[in-house]
């Protein structure tokens, strides 16, 4: 089984949050002073049901060695993410993406759930940024003659942590997290969640809907079109077909 997504059956992702009494201004080389220089943005790129979503993060000067960043995203129902698309840009471009749950392709919005997806992203020169593939579900027909749905993606969360680090100090408003150490999802790790970056409103796509109001007309119009050919293929075979023996040849 490929790494990069896991199933509901075998493995569920835990996020728990728990706090700590003692406070320190750098735990592990994450100063405050520091953190309160980080910012988060995203952005939705391309048209259609089929876009992508880009997160960046700039960490600017001074951050530390080592640095282990996982941005942890909580899609809503009304969009997906394709596992086996995953699979390839992972082969292709590294992009490194561990869902919480299987992913039901086909479910329409309605009967869908919002679903939990971290990224391991790979830092440049104190710049991130990471590019996920998402897609419009299907959803139902508007019989108020409303044209699009907008579903809104909040910004993820950003928690951090250094590869040298073993035992991490919280300190407000700064929280310790646990989450895995990497995509793999093999061992649980400490992390310090990033509590200053929800400035940003949520981004928002438009997804096209169905017209409800249309949907007797077109079936009674199908119908219609059906009974009509069926009568011009049954006059025309009366007409020039040759019956022999019960058997009729045209």
């Amino acid at each position: 089984m490929d790494s990069t997504f896991v199933h509901s059956s075998t493995c569920t992702v835990y996020l728990v949050l728990f706090g700590s009494t003692q406070a320190d201004e750098n735990s592990c080389g994450l100063s405050m002073t520091w953190l309160e220089t980080v910012s988060v943005t995203m952005d939705v790129s391309k048209n259609g049901f089929h876009r992508d979503l880009v997160t960046t993060v700039d960490f600017g000067p001074g951050f530390p060695d080592g640095l282990e960043t996982l941005l942890v995203h909580r899609l809503p129902s009304g969009i997906y993410i394709d596992q086996y698309q995953l699979a390839s840009l992972k082969e292709d471009t590294g992009l490194q993406v561990l869902l919480g749950s299987a992913v039901d392709l086909e479910a329409p919005a309605h009967t869908s759930e919002e679903f939990l997806v971290l990224v391991y992203p790979a830092l440049d020169q104190g710049i991130l940024k990471a590019t996920l593939p998402i897609h419009g579900r299907y959803h139902k027909p508007s019989l108020a003659g409303k044209r699009f749905e907008l579903v809104e993606i909040k910004l993820p969360k950003l928690i951090l942590r250094t590869d040298t680090c073993t035992q991490l100090i919280s300190f407000p408003p700064y929280k310790i997290v646990d989450a895995p150490c990497t995509v793999h999802n093999l061992s649980i790790c400490q992390w310090l969640e990033i509590q200053h970056l929800q400035e940003q409103d949520p981004v928002s796509l438009e997804i096209p809907l169905g017209d409800g109001s249309l949907v007797e007309p077109v079936c009674a119009g199908t119908l219609l079109v059906t009974l009509l050919c069926c009568v011009i293929l049954s006059r025309s075979i009366w007409m020039h077909g040759v019956f022999l023996d019960n058997a009729i040849l045209i």
